[in-house]
């Protein structure tokens, strides 16, 4: 009974404590914080144990932001974080952000987590355009956001394509040319590999002193009415108010310094900037939202602050922090000088051992050589024994040769012997045949003779023939029209026949004129169907890229043409046509 009654205490006890405590998860520019807070925390409380888990100690720049309706505010650090008007779910989201900027970068950032956090804020906003920049600024501003991620450029790890998933230009910039992804990251290359030696923290410390001299950097802007109902833009910045035109948040049409601001009043929604001058004209302006009120009120007076304590002597945790970071640059920069050394000395170790390695391939290739040399001997002293076995056994060969010859020599000896023999049967066979010949050259003669002979029985026979026609016309001239009757049509002498030959060789070589005419045509033909084929091919293919509005006269002539079928080819036809119809009627 009494442990019954001891659990449930603690258990009552235990739920009790819970209710005491709830969740909450602070987003900052690149982790997600969760921490379990009592209920009765305030926003200092809150804000102190964040910036202890950064390791933050320039804590007067940031805030815990979160959304309220259409807008944003901020968390009170004397106010309960529950008091405020946060969306009350089981885990609380809230943001932690830079609320007030820096006049100078470069003298007021002393922090290595400061000056990371501002950079990935202020790049954050260039991307999304809540800070125009320019696209020449863009580009380099990406590059040493490339520097600050990947170090120093490297050819052989940084290859094409290596920024192909980076966000690094704001769209507005990548649709203003017509690049493309791979001509932006040759640009953004150039640039980056410029920016060797720079460590990550010195890189997003050039980013930040050309991003503050960006119109619209650190300036939060809120919409107003003057006394006349005029609708302006308010601008809130470490250097003063200034007062836009609603389309124009680059160049302010008028601003008021802090240190020419007497006071700024408020009531209801009402503003008031009194100037230092106090013949100067009061400027008064209202908003209809009394949370923006508040906000502009949080912002004049948190931004008006600094301005003052930066024309102060530094407080001694500022000046601690700054001999701190003095002394951290010094040795980092020693350090980096060490390693600048070693890294020399390294490089100078893997060239000697590179040269090294380059002689021993050199030797180790010269004694590969030599081996090759030797064995290469070898065989040549190899080849040339082979030689000598060859050349003996080609001696040994020559001289059996030799006796084959000496042998063949006392063949012919005797061979010549019996030639001796034949050369008088040959001569006696000689002999005869010039006898043969006195006898054809007397018979010869003899022809010759009954040749001459014959001559003369010929012209005999001719001179009796003349005689006889001679006779002949004697016995005509009395009646010459019976003799044309009956004489036949293929007597020797007359010319009819040669005036026949005469037509029939004409007509023969017009019908081979006429033949070869007709086969030019045809190939002309050929030809010009083929070409026809491959312009209408051609045609065909650039159609979708003509632009009609930019056709002349002569193209609008042309076109004409080939839609009623004229062309130069056809025109051509018709002369040849012309010309040939005569040779073959001929």
């Amino acid at each position: 009974m009494a442990s019954a009654l001891a659990s449930r205490m603690g258990l009552h006890s235990l739920r009790k404590k819970q209710l005491k405590t709830y969740n909450v998860v602070i987003a900052t520019m690149d982790a997600e914080l969760k921490f379990s807070c009592e209920i009765k925390w305030k926003g200092k409380d809150l804000f102190d144990l964040v910036c202890r888990t950064l390791g933050l100690r320039e804590t007067w720049f940031f805030g815990l932001q979160y959304d309220v309706k259409d807008t944003v505010a901020w968390i009170k650090m004397d106010k309960r974080v529950l008091d405020h008007d946060i969306p009350k779910e089981e885990v609380i989201s809230l943001s932690f952000l830079a609320k007030f900027y820096p006049e100078n970068v470069e003298e007021e950032l002393v922090q290595d987590i400061t000056q990371h956090l501002f950079f990935l804020q202020v790049k954050k906003k260039i991307l999304e355009e809540e800070i125009y920049c320019p696209p020449e600024a863009s580009v380099l501003l990406a590059s040493y956001a490339v520097q600050a991620k990947y170090g120093d450029y490297d050819p052989i790890v940084h290859k094409r394509g290596f920024l192909s998933q980076e966000e690094l230009l704001p769209k507005r910039v990548i649709n203003l040319y017509q690049m493309t992804a791979e001509m932006w990251e040759e640009r953004i290359t150039a640039c980056y590999a410029e920016h060797r030696g720079r460590t990550r923290d010195e890189a997003e410390m050039e980013y930040l002193k050309i991003a503050q001299d960006l119109e619209m950097y650190g300036i939060n802007y809120f919409p107003i009415r003057n006394k006349k109902g005029t609708d302006l833009l308010l601008g809130v910045d470490a250097l003063g108010l200034h007062i836009y035109n609603p389309d124009n948040r680059l160049t302010p049409k008028i601003s008021f310094p802090w240190n020419e601001i007497r006071n700024i009043s408020y009531s209801d929604k009402e503003f008031a900037i009194k100037p230092l001058d106090k013949k100067a004209d009061v400027f008064k302006f209202n908003s209809s939202k009394l949370r923006v009120n508040k906000l502009i009120l949080q912002l004049c007076i948190g931004n008006h602050d600094l301005f003052m304590r930066r024309r102060r002597v530094d407080s001694l945790e500022v000046q601690q922090m700054k001999s701190q970071a003095r002394e951290e640059k010094a040795r980092k920069q020693m350090e980096r000088q060490r390693l600048a050394r070693e890294k020399h000395l390294r490089e100078e170790a893997e060239r000697e051992r590179d040269e090294l390695e380059r002689r021993l391939l050199q030797m180790q290739s010269e004694a590969q050589m030599a081996n090759e040399a030797l064995l290469r001997s070898e065989e040549t002293a190899d080849l040339l024994a082979e030689k000598a076995q060859i050349a003996e056994e080609e001696a040994k060969l020559l001289a059996l040769k030799a006796a084959e010859a000496e042998q063949e020599m006392q063949r012919i000896k005797v061979t010549a012997i019996r030639s001796e023999e034949e050369k008088r049967l040959m001569e006696q066979k000689m002999l005869e045949a010039e006898m043969l010949a006195l006898k054809m050259a007397e018979e010869s003669d003899r022809r010759a003779k009954e040749a001459e002979q014959l001559k003369q029985d010929l012209e005999e026979a001719r001179e009796s023939e003349r005689r006889a026609k001679n006779k002949l016309l004697e016995i005509t001239k009395c009646n010459p029209l019976p003799f044309l009757a009956t004489m036949p049509p293929d007597i020797p002498g007359m010319n009819l026949s040669s005036e026949n030959l005469s037509f029939d060789f004409k007509d023969t070589d017009m019908k081979r004129l006429s033949m070869e005419i007709e086969k030019e045509k045809v190939e002309y033909l050929e030809k010009s169907k083929h070409l026809q084929e491959q312009l209408n091919e051609l045609k065909t293919e650039i159609e979708s890229l003509k632009l009609k509005e930019r056709e002349t006269p002569l193209d609008i002539l042309h076109n004409e043409n080939a839609e009623r079928g004229t062309s130069k080819q056809s025109n051509f036809k018709k002369v040849l046509a012309v010309q040939v119809y005569p040779i073959v009627c001929e």
